[in-house]
């Protein structure tokens, strides 16, 4: 009897343990595609920010000379 409660505990801990092993790497891979995600929109955004900054500069510099 006291052989199948510690069996029936230690399965009931091994059990969370490994939820919490597989939470963490969907935590991490979450995570890693959120990180791909917003480098590919920053490189994809930041050739057109430095499009309009550089039409900007070329406007402003026709119009002071």
């Amino acid at each position: 009897m006291l052989n199948n409660i510690v069996a029936m505990i230690m399965a009931k801990v091994m059990t969370v343990k490994s939820q919490k092993g597989v939470t963490m790497i969907e935590y991490a891979l979450i995570a890693a595609l959120v990180s791909v995600v917003a480098i590919t929109t920053v490189g994809l955004v930041g050739d057109n920010v430095e499009a309009v900054f550089d039409k900007i500069k070329t406007e402003l510099a026709a119009a002071l000379a």
